[in-house]
């Protein structure tokens, strides 16, 4: 295990883009290299990386970071782990979680390795202190309330539909776990804008909130990726009520997302083959070095 771990970044998009940051900071990894849809124009920060079109071009990888949009991560973990990498990734549609653990499963025992899904943050970190906090308060409710802040998985699905050039998708809490959508959107040429509209409102992204779209000239002007959480929970510890918890974060959106993928990264070659949500892996493997000292720093 004190061989450096060789990661991959497949994607580049907001969360490659600081995934890349991540791995330069970790002492257990190394970037293998980067995939992307097409090798043309180049940023200038990925001058020192392999950069190509298919993971098999970059030789040996331990893990591969999937920093795709959440409808093509089925897709792209499959093809990767019959190769026997390991995958992690962001998925983010709640609803999809537990279908796409049993799909990415079996096919991680197949080939020997592990694929962590929806291990960004909410799903992923906030998954855990959920667990925690319905484990020590037994009885009651939790509220996630998300934001003020862009919402990545939203801002993608937005850009996806027909006639979008671009987009930004704002979640605002309005409390006790229900959020309003402002969703603001540059057209593409041509484009109509009550059939945009309708086309977002009828996403599943967005079918179940109130949603709002607002059409703009640039969007990139109103871009902001600031986000945060506030959790709740009120309820009962055995017989005794009253028993009141809360989480707090504010947050670079796709920074920390990043962040979390190469945790979960490092964690999930710990276990044994197979697909895991992060609430199913010991949190102190998702740390570097040696246990026994985190154990006598942290407890």
């Amino acid at each position: 295990m004190n061989k450096k771990i060789k990661a991959a970044v497949v994607g580049y998009g907001n969360i490659g883009h600081y995934a890349i940051q991540a791995l330069e900071a970790a002492p257990d990894f190394e970037i293998a290299g980067v995939v992307r849809r097409s090798i043309e124009n180049l940023p200038l920060e990925l001058a020192p990386y392999n950069v190509v079109t298919d993971i098999k071009d970059l030789g040996d990888v331990d893990v591969a970071l999937l920093c795709t949009p959440t409808r093509l991560v089925e897709k792209t973990a499959l093809a990767i782990l019959e190769q026997g990498i390991h995958t992690v990734d962001s998925f983010d549609i709640h609803t999809d979680i537990l279908a796409l653990r049993s799909s990415l499963g079996e096919a991680a025992r197949k080939h020997g390795v592990t694929a962590v899904i929806a291990s960004g943050w909410d799903p992923g970190s906030d998954s855990v202190v959920r667990t925690l906090m319905e484990a020590i308060v037994p009885h009651g409710i939790t509220y996630t309330n998300f934001g003020p802040g862009m919402s990545m998985g939203h801002t993608v699905a937005v850009k996806a539909i027909d006639g979008v050039k671009g987009a930004l998708s704002v979640t605002i809490p309005t409390g006790t776990g229900i959020h309003r959508r402002m969703v603001y959107v540059e057209l593409q040429e041509g484009a109509k804008a009550d059939e945009v509209t309708k086309a977002i409102k009828q996403d599943e992204y967005f079918a179940h909130d109130e949603t709002h779209v607002t059409i703009v000239d640039d969007v990139n002007k109103l871009i902001d990726m600031g986000h945060g959480v506030n959790m709740t929970r009120k309820g009962v510890s055995g017989t005794t009520h009253n028993q009141l918890l809360e989480f707090n974060m504010h947050i670079n959106n796709p920074a920390l997302t990043a962040q979390v993928l190469v945790a979960v990264a490092r964690a999930g070659r710990k276990q044994q083959p197979g697909a895991y949500t992060m609430q199913e892996i010991p949190v102190i493997d998702l740390l570097p070095g040696d246990r026994e000292e985190w154990i006598q720093k942290l407890c």
